[in-house]
């Protein structure tokens, strides 16, 4: 590759990409690259097509809603946030809002935006963002045919627990909880403003003050 084509990534610089497996969700790049110290090396990235969307449920009981589900690249149950992925092209908070009617039935009135965050940076692209979703209304659920999914309320010290003893694992569901729980630590009691700095959030395509 010449200079012209070469590109640089802060101290690294890529030479040649090639594009090793793709599917529609994801591609692996091999990238040959030189090192921050100058000698060639290779780069495996993951990149994903998807934005990755989670969110903290909570009913007028302090409750938090949880799904469970077997994760086939763990070979194990998991009991997560409800969450979903978000097309390019799709807002995240009405990709959120659609993951979470489908998944669960369960539409909300108010919503603040939690953290944006990067899942495994050092081999993944992998984004995520995080919501708090309150005022609540129930109504049918329509998962994936993929999906066998279960649904269960739970009390937030119980779910925050969950998360510290490690019946909670994954990374989106962790951080959203417990950055709700530091919120709640620095004084923002109310759910509806539970982290400092949070931002309301409103649907692209939808009236912000009625329940999606």
């Amino acid at each position: 590759m010449s200079e012209d084509n070469q590109v640089r990534s802060g101290p690294w610089t890529r030479h040649a990409r090639r594009v090793a497996y793709e599917n529609p969700w994801i591609g692996v790049w091999h990238d040959e690259v030189s090192r921050p110290d100058g000698s060639p090396g290779i780069y495996g990235v993951v990149h994903y097509a998807n934005l990755a969307a989670g969110v903290v449920v909570l009913d007028d009981r302090d409750r938090v809603l949880l799904v469970g589900q077997h994760r086939y690249t763990l070979d194990e149950w998991s009991w997560e946030i409800p969450e979903g992925g978000v097309a390019p092209g799709e807002a995240p908070l009405d990709g959120m809002i659609r993951e979470l009617r489908e998944e669960t039935g369960v539409a909300a009135a108010e919503w603040l935006e939690l953290a944006r965050v990067h899942l495994s940076n050092s081999v993944s692209d992998e984004a995520g963002i995080l919501y708090l979703a309150t005022g609540l209304t129930q109504g049918d659920a329509e998962p994936d045919p993929t999906e066998q999914l279960e649904v269960r309320w739970m009390p937030f010290d119980e779910a925050l627990e969950m998360t510290l003893d490690g019946r909670i694992t994954d990374a989106l569901s962790v951080v959203g909880i417990q950055r709700v729980a530091l919120a709640r630590l620095a004084g923002a009691t109310d759910a509806a403003h539970a982290t400092k700095g949070a931002q309301a959030a409103t649907p692209a395509s939808t009236d912000p003050n009625a329940a999606q």
